[in-house]
């Protein structure tokens, strides 16, 4: 007889949307839901972590290019990289730039060039230098453009 009433229970309540929730029954007899349970230990757990942290190498310094030039003449203009720190490994890093070619009036003739160390072994990066032909600059004026200068490790 129960389970003829538990079946129709079901069934009723079946097709007004959700069935309601019914509680569970406890395992034990000795458990009342409304009991609180006893932690039977208590105990405090130190432990030491130790981590290494990697700070990457960064470029700390802004490098802003101005020149003039005249007609035809060649300019060599040396620049200096100085990063955040000295690299923990050799031949390991290098600088990326995002042009190294540069078509500075946008006449279609690559007329400044970018030349740079090929890795990185110090904090002060020398010996970086831009080469601009003045025979490819065919428009007068001033001139204007944005490098972007990123830090890669060599594969």
């Amino acid at each position: 007889m129960k389970k003829f009433l538990f079946i129709y229970f079901l069934i009723f309540f079946k097709g007004f949307g959700e069935m309601p929730l019914i509680p569970l029954i406890p395992a034990s007899p000795t458990e009342h839901p409304t009991s609180k349970r006893i932690l039977e230990k208590v105990a405090t757990l130190m432990g030491k972590v130790e981590c290494e942290v990697i700070v990457p190498l960064e470029i700390i310094s802004d490098i802003e290019i101005k020149a003039l030039v005249v007609d035809n003449e060649n300019l060599n203009i040396p620049f200096d990289v100085e990063l955040n720190k000295t690299p923990n490994k050799n031949n390991n890093y290098k600088l990326n730039f995002s042009e190294t070619k540069i078509d500075i009036d946008r006449d279609g003739n690559i007329d400044t060039e970018i030349y740079a160390s090929k890795t990185i072994d110090s904090k002060l990066l020398k010996d970086n230098y831009v080469k601009i032909t003045g025979k490819n600059i065919s428009k007068e004026g001033t001139h204007k453009k944005k490098i972007y200068i990123t830090v890669e490790v060599n594969d």
